[in-house]
């Protein structure tokens, strides 16, 4: 039975993550307003439809609109609680950039009022979520918060997402939570929200372990990554099937080695590990250097991609995926778009890009000249393929496509098949 407590709440934000978090919430009888700075955004979503792609989503969105359960809107809206789920990147030189919080926090302070919750969700550095309390403290003199007060007007509280691409709507509502209020009246409050739909546990602690853990999360798999990306440039200098090796020593029963790739992109494990950096520079040395074996593997791709088109005089290259993962349209912080456009740059020829998730090439590559290809006209008309992303329909391809192809494999998806040429990066 869902809690009283909270019967309307404002997302800010209304991207990968927000938007599944309001339609979830919408569905299990909570009035949301959804707030986003994109007119486009909001005039979709009260459309009923969605501007993202994710599995099952158009049809809660649609069903919670038809029932004036959930709607978009440009400004803030008075509201029991606030979520906010904003982008959180970084400066050129990896210091966080929270700009977009700190314009969340302006929004919603026009609209707060005594008993309200704010809870953000962003991946932050720690202490974002008590800079975040200043701020509104600030803003709204007249009302008080928990870093001057022990029994506040607004309760403040960091609750990180925790969801695959994919299965957000199913994790959403069964991975575990991690809560941390500024108080632990404000973790039971924020607890309260979460149970509106949540069938994980919570588990309570203070903002800055909550806001350390989903940082530490992600650079674990970063670090791992790093492992398994710098085993696959030993295993190239050494002409060793990296995929083969790694799934021999997975035999071990205590050795779980991940998979390599062209980089590391998204959100979240190309960006978090920097937030740890910035603020401790002197001890996180394991974690910087993790982050930049990562970071340079995109550019290690294009350079061995020139070498075999160069030796070759390849005039068409065929480049399988954009996206940061398989099988989603999410571009951020993807790996094989910076691969492409690099590649674009400097290779002499035609690139055909294949992205079966996007219908329209990102700037940037279209003024480079790279032409946004279905599958199979690509592998008709290419020389090679560098594959850069595993999505499901490269992966059940047939493998007489790639057989008089040059191939460049990131992903370890064609490593059994004959062709002209093979090279695993």
């Amino acid at each position: 039975m869902r809690t009283t407590e909270f019967n309307s709440c404002s997302v800010i934000g209304l991207g990968y993550i927000g938007l599944p978090t309001a339609a979830v919430l919408a569905a299990h009888g909570v009035h949301v307003y959804g707030v986003d700075v994109n007119p486009k955004v909001v005039e979709t979503i009260n459309q009923g439809k969605i501007h993202i792609i994710e599995p099952d989503l158009d049809a809660i969105v649609h069903q919670t609109v038809q029932k004036n359960k959930l709607s978009a809107h440009l400004k803030a809206q008075h509201a029991d609680a606030f979520i906010i789920a904003v982008p959180t990147p970084f400066h050129e030189d990896k210091s966080p950039d929270l700009r977009y919080i700190q314009s969340a926090a302006k929004a919603i302070s026009t609209v707060l009022k005594k008993g309200n919750l704010v809870v953000l969700e962003s991946t932050s550095p720690v202490g974002t979520t008590e800079q975040l309390c200043s701020w509104l403290q600030e803003l709204r003199p007249d009302l008080t918060f928990p870093n001057s007060s022990e029994n506040p007007d607004v309760h403040i509280a960091y609750c990180p997402e925790r969801v695959l691409p994919g299965k957000v709507l199913h994790e959403l509502i069964y991975n575990d939570r991690v809560i941390g209020g500024m108080s632990p009246a404000c973790s039971e409050r924020a607890e309260a929200l979460y149970k509106t739909f949540l069938k994980g546990q919570c588990y309570r602690t203070n903002s800055r372990t909550a806001e350390m853990a989903k940082l530490t999360e992600n650079a674990f798999r970063d670090v791992n990554i790093a492992f398994a990306n710098e085993l696959s440039l030993i295993c190239s200098k050494n002409d060793i099937n990296v995929w083969e090796l790694i799934q021999l020593a997975n035999k071990h029963p205590r050795v779980n080695i991940l998979q390599p790739g062209p980089g590391v992109g998204g959100h979240c494990i190309a960006v978090d590990p920097w937030f740890i950096v910035s603020r401790n520079p002197e001890e996180a040395k394991l974690i910087r250097v993790a982050r930049e074996v990562n970071d340079a593997k995109p550019h290690r791709v294009v350079q061995k991609t020139l070498e075999v088109a160069n030796s070759l005089q390849l005039k068409k290259i065929a480049v399988l995926g954009l996206t940061y993962k398989p099988d989603i349209d999410d571009l951020r912080e993807s790996p094989a778009l910076d691969i492409c456009k690099e590649l674009s740059e400097k290779f002499n020829g035609t690139i055909l890009a294949v992205e079966p998730h996007i219908r329209e090439l990102p700037l940037i590559l279209k003024q480079n000249g790279c032409i946004l290809a279905e599958f199979e006209k690509a592998m008709k008309e290419c020389e090679a393929v560098l594959v850069l992303v595993d999505h499901k329909l490269f992966r059940e391809a047939n493998p007489e496509m790639f057989q008089d192809k040059i191939l460049l494999d990131t992903k370890g998806i064609a490593s059994g098949y004959s062709c002209k040429k093979l090279e695993l990066i």
